[in-house]
């Protein structure tokens, strides 16, 4: 197959080049000797940079002969159009900054895949992917699932929790402060690895479209006291979780020099936490590839 993913150079979009580069991939379903081999395939590393796009992938990778970088700007909709043409599978993750131009971004790589008549799009959406959700990017998500869904591709929504990487921001400084201050309530979440969600998306590609979505959670969901208390066994100190009032957090984080749309999304973000959206806990990520999800200490502790 020729498979395309959006965001090459990033984290994510690196990774799951480098798993697509790889000869052998675990079908799901199949138990924990790896089942039936795919063979190599043909996969477009899509970015604005193509020239940054080889020092983001593994040497492996880079020696497959199986990547090809191609230029491609989520505003730029000639070039997405000029990228996906061939394309069978699309892997589009999700673009980042401002809600409002994201969406214009979203509907560009849309119209692109149904203009090119992309056959599956693997699309990296969130737990929370809901349009009357108070997170900004739950709109974003859920205005895009939409798209989709009215395309004529064949989809699979990949809905990631809250990474753990991303959410040990409001984590880590509680190691050293023994304080977790964040305005999150009685919600609870089920923070995912980064590594855990490329590695399902790269099965997801090597399946047929599902036509639904998928939970990609973390093992267990927490509330932020039981938070605390994995912070409290990294760190050796007594760790406990202080519920800021919303404005206060605002506040703090306005002093503290952060963006403003930062400053809006965050709160946005705890406002669907206190709401219960981030609580789920699905095993997709072990039916998918094999292994269990890394739990929250296992990210933190060798940052920590």
């Amino acid at each position: 197959m020729r498979i395309a993913v959006t965001g090459a150079t990033g984290t994510l979009g690196s990774q799951v080049v480098d798993l697509l580069a790889s000869t052998g991939h675990r079908a799901e379903g199949h138990g924990a000797d790896g089942g039936p081999e795919h063979g190599p395939h043909e996969v477009l590393a899509l970015a604005r940079r193509p020239d940054a796009v080889l020092a983001a992938l593994s040497p492996a990778a880079r020696a497959s002969g199986v990547v090809l970088a191609v230029y491609a700007d989520y505003d730029d909709a000639g070039s997405l159009r000029a990228a996906l043409r061939g394309v069978d599978v699309l892997v589009f993750v999700s673009s980042d900054g401002e809600a409002a131009r994201m969406l214009v971004q979203h509907e560009n790589v849309v119209r692109a895949a149904s203009a090119c008549g992309v056959g599956h799009v693997v699309y990296l959406s969130g737990v929370d992917a809901d349009v009357a959700s108070p997170f900004c990017y739950a709109f974003t998500n859920g205005r895009t699932e939409a798209l989709l869904a009215e395309s004529g591709c064949g989809v699979t929504f990949a809905r990631a929790s809250l990474f753990t990487q991303f959410f040990a921001g409001f984590l880590r400084p509680a190691l050293v402060s023994g304080e977790l201050r964040v305005p999150a309530g009685s919600g609870r979440v089920a923070l995912v690895s980064r590594a855990d969600v490329g590695r399902c998306l790269a099965a997801l590609a090597l399946l047929p479209p599902s036509g639904r979505y998928r939970d990609l959670t973390g093992p267990e969901s927490f509330t932020f006291e039981a938070l605390a208390g994995v912070l409290t066994g990294i760190a050796g100190i007594p760790v406990s979780y202080t519920d800021v009032p919303a404005r206060v957090h605002v506040e703090e984080l306005a002093r503290s020099g952060e963006d403003p749309w930062w400053t809006y999304a965050y709160s946005t973000m705890f406002a669907s936490v206190r709401a219960g959206r981030w609580g789920t806990v699905s095993g997709e990520v072990l039916r998918l590839t094999g292994r269990a999800p890394s739990s929250v200490a296992d990210v933190l502790r060798p940052a920590a």
